[in-house]
């Protein structure tokens, strides 16, 4: 999900509305794979700059961060008054810079034995199969059963996301994630957002209108995006670090 005031918002206004947009993903979907397209080649130039010249990557992955935070709230805020020609060519460079910023994360696991290009695309598989299963469930969720999941997996994104603010905290003092933590934080991670892709099938239909694709795209893309993330996360851990 986008931010955990969005959701729950979304969860406020799914309480009072019936599918206001039944055709809403299906809309979306297709800027999602275009999003998904553009963050694999902000990708490929991210692990080219690392290979080629790694003392540039760091101060251009902490500017890319940067720029990437100012354009999820200025997209996401364009998109949302459905202004899509201007909407359209910010949420193509956010795409662009979230995979240059998880080009740190591909290059781990390209090195890591054990993991390496086949398990990038298997976290990429891993993604793509939870989200044909969470589309099947969440599609027919019961009001009742919908909203309990929606509350359930905000609380633990709250939790999840100290958690995660603690560990970056403790990396930027120079500490080390002890495998097992390592592998517990990456498992819960990829097990909310799973959650997370459920409820998203659940709760956007009941939020936006089938012309509001855009929004209902940027959300489906942050949750793949950080699924893929724990996936990837969880097969460095399991296989260890070099």
């Amino acid at each position: 999900m986008s931010n955990t005031s969005n959701f729950r918002d979304a969860i406020r206004q799914a309480k009072t509305q019936a599918l206001t947009g039944p055709n809403v993903i299906a809309n979306a979907l297709p800027y999602v794979g275009g999003g998904l397209i553009l963050t694999a080649v902000g990708s490929y130039g991210g692990l080219g700059v690392i290979r080629t010249n790694p003392s540039l990557f760091m101060p251009t992955f902490i500017a890319a961060i940067v720029l990437e935070l100012v354009l999820f709230f200025v997209a996401q805020n364009v998109a949302e008054k459905g202004n899509k020609a201007l909407a359209l060519p910010l949420l193509a460079t956010y795409s662009l810079l979230s995979g240059y910023t998880l080009s740190g994360l591909i290059f781990v696991a390209l090195k890591t034995q054990g993991v390496g290009i086949n398990g990038i695309a298997f976290a990429a598989l891993g993604c793509g199969i939870t989200f044909i299963a969470a589309r099947q469930i969440g599609s027919n969720l019961s009001e009742q059963d919908g909203l309990a999941l929606a509350k359930t997996v905000q609380l633990g994104l709250i939790a999840f996301l100290v958690v995660i603010l603690c560990q970056f905290v403790f990396h930027l003092f120079g500490g080390q994630t002890p495998t097992f933590l390592e592998i517990a934080i990456s498992g819960i991670g990829v097990f909310l957002f799973a959650g997370a892709a459920v409820v998203d099938f659940f709760i956007l239909p009941r939020s936006y209108r089938d012309d509001q694709y855009l929004p209902a795209a940027l959300s489906m893309y942050l949750t793949y995006i950080n699924l893929f993330i724990f996936i990837l996360r969880l097969l460095i851990a399991l296989n260890g670090r070099d």
